[in-house]
């Protein structure tokens, strides 16, 4: 038994696994996530205990008071990362200690209690050991991870929970988007924003995303696939799409993404692309980025290429942009060499492909 799981996680074997051939047949298209794993972690907090009653267990219902204070004031946050399997039938996490610290931080600033981040980091690898089976095979898939964690406390009054409830389950994934990883159409969002200075825009929690889908709806309406929000204050900064941050390629081969100002989340895709992108030779920029700017570039053939990316989608070209008075096309609106470029090398440590001389890949068997 590995010492973090004894230490922290004790383990109950789900009695009811699903059986080998029905698990096989839904990793062959597991779709995104409506496919989950036979086990879940829980680790529980209490104010004066600390963290304790860590367990890999069966994955069940969880069941809560009417109460709970997570109902009421959305004290909620929750990461995402993918374990990936090796070209030699093992597997590895990603990066995974960048999420732990994002995870850290989103606590800090909804005024919930931190998980240190060696529970974390444990959590997430003792689930895919205990359900490694269930990690796919398939081209471009994975097995995707959603820690989160919520306000327990029975109590109805607007502070702090004093108890928390951390928990993993996991879920076998294909392509993020339907049709895969053709460029996708933008709604620029006018009616709508998703974060202002000093709000939860650099937290990773449900109120951001919560927020964004009015936005999303109202673009799904005009035939966009997303939806990309620009500042609360001017209404002419680019800053993000509903989940996924954006990058930009120039004629002169700079790659530029709007800075983080603490309305942006801090991706840990857009940090790895920053790095590759200098890898690659490119000219890096964490620069703002107007929509106007972004209009007249495309039309003239400044601007190359556009992508979104983060876990979920990895990297998404960007085709096309819409909204109530503009409509433009970035290069010929199809997959852009250095988009691609950019992708593979990616992927490539991510699966194993390739050396990783940053150290991202975090080996667990």
């Amino acid at each position: 038994m590995d010492q973090a799981r004894e230490e922290i996680l004790s383990y109950e074997k789900s009695e009811k696994p699903l059986a080998r051939g029905e698990r096989e047949a839904l990793l062959r298209n597991p779709g995104w996530g409506r496919v989950f794993t036979d086990h879940m972690v829980t680790i529980r907090y209490k104010e004066g205990r600390g963290w304790h009653d860590g367990k890999i267990r069966a994955r069940t219902d969880v069941r809560l008071e009417p109460g709970s204070m997570v109902f009421h004031y959305s004290q909620e946050i929750f990461e995402g990362l993918k374990a990936y399997r090796m070209p030699d039938g093992g597997a590895a996490l990603f990066r995974p200690d960048a999420n732990a610290r994002r995870f850290r931080n989103s606590a800090e600033r909804m005024a919930m209690a931190p998980l240190p981040e060696s529970m974390f980091l444990a959590s997430v690898r003792e689930i895919v050991s205990v359900d490694r089976e269930w990690i796919p095979s398939a081209e471009g898939a994975a097995l995707y991870l959603r820690p989160f964690m919520i306000a327990t406390e029975v109590a109805l009054g607007t502070k702090p929970s004093a108890e928390y409830l951390y928990c993993v389950v996991a879920s076998p994934v294909g392509s993020y988007f339907k049709g895969g990883a053709a460029a996708v159409t933008l709604w620029i969002s006018e009616n709508y924003t998703r974060a202002a200075r000093g709000g939860t825009g650099a937290a990773k929690c449900g109120g951001n995303y919560a927020a964004s889908l009015a936005a999303q709806a109202e673009g799904a309406r005009e035939g966009c696939d997303q939806v990309v929000f620009l500042d609360a204050v001017e209404r002419k900064w680019v800053e993000e799409l509903g989940g996924m941050n954006v990058f930009f390629i120039f004629d002169d081969g700079t790659l530029q993404t709007p800075p983080l100002t603490g309305t942006i989340l801090p991706g840990v895709t857009r940090d790895s692309l920053i790095t590759l992108g200098h890898d690659l030779g490119l000219t890096v920029r964490e620069q703002p980025y107007a929509i106007d700017e972004w209009q007249a570039d495309a039309t003239s053939g400044r601007l190359r290429e556009a992508f979104a990316c983060g876990t979920a989608a990895v990297i998404t070209p960007i085709g096309k942009v819409k909204g109530k008075s503009r409509a433009f096309s970035i290069g010929d609106a199809e997959p852009g060499q250095l988009t691609q470029r950019l992708k593979t090398a990616l992927t490539d440590i991510q699966f194993g492909r390739a050396p990783d001389p940053h150290g991202w890949r975090n080996r667990l068997f």
